[in-house]
């Protein structure tokens, strides 16, 4: 005989294989054809004592049998189940010939088992309540009866919903945060740059001064010279500190002239030859984007100085569409799966709530021998200028 729709799992259990066993001498009972035998009242005791919700029912999803923990779950007795429509207990799909399996399957796969199906349980009071349903079935004498262990899940989703709302909430606060801390540095760079910057600037044109008046002995020259070297060597320091917490390039030229500038400072400090690709027009962002997209190659070599011990850095930043498709590749020893997972690698960790806060995707692996693979996509439709 030929089968239309099966939902048979492969080793569901002993219960499966009592209920449908039970299940099917019900039918036979309700067809004026069983006879009680031992093996059904066993099969009965244990669906009975079993601590899940089961029952089964018949092809036009009439229930023949449900066990008390079923009773239980939607608030009425075995004796109320029994015999009454699966519809009063699970929400019904649209078609009213719908036969067991479209009772779950409308609202798609659910759990870890491929046989797990999530509908929507009808307590007696009125009450829904989210369910997922493992299904069998069992043909017996040309009948098919239909085993379903049912499950509520109203608590896990539940819970599931907080912890969403809650890591929600938590990107919310890192996005926040990082805001602030860029407007901290940005504003600390330009104290540094107008105030200190300026100040040293002119203690060395006194000193050239004070050089011209007193500057006629040896000494006095040798010291001079010292102070000069020293006044020089602390307007340098001066300026990488406030370009590495705001570089200038990017208030006063855009995206493109600061990762210029990055890349020639990365090259200069760490000798390592670094490429990149863009095309100016293609990184004319807002400065929210522009700052994230910086902070985060940024990271991204600072990782690849730190651990990668590579010989050459490739950038490669362009638009397609609304999408701005980042790339950095290294040729270093390349990055350990383990490496990812560490709860140290707090620089990972910061590259991804960037990308994440504009909405974008980030990929890193080293599946592309040698070195490491970043891969980012941010939709930048509303950042452009």
């Amino acid at each position: 005989m030929k089968r239309q729709r099966s939902a048979r799992p492969r080793g569901r259990g002993l219960a499966i294989f009592a209920l449908g066993l039970l299940g099917g001498r019900l039918l036979a009972h309700v067809d004026g054809e069983y006879t009680a035998d031992v093996p059904a009242r066993h099969s009965r005791r244990i669906v009975h004592n079993a601590g899940e919700a089961i029952i089964a029912t018949d092809e036009t999803s009439r229930i023949v049998l449900a066990n008390p923990a079923a009773a239980s779950m939607f608030g009425v007795t075995v004796q109320q189940m029994e015999g009454s429509p699966l519809a009063h207990f699970i929400a019904a799909p649209a078609a009213e010939d719908a036969g067991p399996l479209e009772y779950f399957q409308a609202d798609g796969r659910a759990g870890r088992r491929g046989t797990d199906y999530a509908g929507t349980g009808l307590r007696a009071n009125g009450e829904t309540f989210a369910i997922e349903g493992s299904l069998a079935d069992t043909l017996h004498n040309g009948h098919t009866i239909y085993t379903i262990i049912l499950r509520d899940v109203s608590d896990r989703q539940r819970v599931q919903r907080k912890l969403t709302r809650s890591h929600d909430q938590l990107r919310q606060l890192s996005s926040a945060l990082q805001t602030i801390r860029e407007e901290e540095r940005t504003h600390i760079a330009r104290e540094l740059h107008d105030d200190l910057g300026q100040l040293l600037a002119s203690l060395r044109m006194d000193l050239s001064l004070l050089q011209e008046v007193c500057g006629n002995t040896p000494d006095a020259l040798r010291l001079i010279h010292g102070m000069d070297g020293n006044l020089l060597t602390a307007i340098t320091s001066l300026r990488r500190i406030a370009t590495n917490l705001r570089p200038r390039a990017l208030d006063e030229g855009g995206l493109y002239f600061a990762l210029q500038g990055l890349r020639d400072d990365f090259t200069q400090r760490h000798g390592i030859a670094c490429e990149l690709l863009a095309d100016e027009a293609e990184l004319r962002l807002d400065d929210k984007a522009s700052t994230a997209i910086f902070r985060i190659i940024q990271e991204a070599l600072t990782n690849i100085a730190r651990h990668a011990g590579a010989s050459q850095v490739t950038m490669n930043l362009y638009r397609i569409n609304s999408e701005l498709l980042i790339t950095i590749h290294d040729n270093g020893r390349g990055i350990r799966e383990e490496d990812l997972e560490k709860a140290e690698s707090l620089g990972l960790v910061g590259m991804r709530e960037r990308v994440w806060a504009l909405k974008g995707e980030i990929t890193i692996s080293a599946d592309e021998a040698p070195g490491t693979r970043i891969d980012i996509v941010l939709p930048v439709a509303g950042h452009t200028v």
